[in-house]
């Protein structure tokens, strides 16, 4: 049978307790990539570009088109 878990009653124990839990959560997170991140901050370019009213239009009745074809 496994060992039943309590938190301390104590309070400088619990103090403890809870300090160590934090500082076990905080190590188990995975660091950032930094690729990720350099990535990330290149999507204002794209967003920058973005298509004129006409060529929305003729992606539109593009894809129109092809959803009406059978």
């Amino acid at each position: 049978m496994p060992k039943r878990f309590s938190t301390p009653t104590d309070e400088n124990r619990l103090a403890k307790w809870i300090v160590d839990q934090v500082t076990i959560e905080a190590e188990a997170q995975p660091e950032k990539n930094p690729v990720a991140g350099a990535l990330g901050r290149m999507g204002g370019k794209t967003k920058a570009a973005k298509p004129t009213p006409a060529k929305r239009k003729a992606i539109a009745r593009k894809a129109a088109k092809a959803r009406w074809r059978s």
